[in-house]
């Protein structure tokens, strides 16, 4: 088994950062509508733009839930369609990864 623990390091503090930047959004999101309704409509396009960025953030958020479990159990940096290792270049690029190059596609 290889030794991840630079990219448990690195997933744990990118996972830390996109939680702190979800919870601004999401405090944002739970602000009241502006009464007036010109703003109402500027604010509500804001939000949909918002939304579509906190949906993204979590995504992202349970890709890496899911590269720390797999670092956990052991299967991280193995392709999960052929088994073969996943080539550390790729894990450099894309920490998430959960297939080799050849299966990415």
């Amino acid at each position: 088994m290889e030794n991840y623990t630079g990219f448990e390091t690195q997933l744990r503090a990118r996972l830390a950062d996109l939680l702190e930047r979800a919870e601004v959004i999401e405090d944002d999101l739970r602000q009241p509508l502006d009464a007036d309704s010109s703003d109402q409509a500027i604010d509500l396009a804001d939000d949909e733009a918002l939304e579509g960025v906190d949906d993204v953030l979590r995504s992202e958020i349970q890709q890496i839930r899911y590269a720390l479990a797999r670092i956990a159990n052991g299967t991280y940096g193995s392709c999960s369609v052929c088994g073969k290792p996943i080539s550390p270049d790729r894990l450099k690029a894309r920490p998430i990864a959960t297939r080799c190059i050849e299966h990415a596609a």
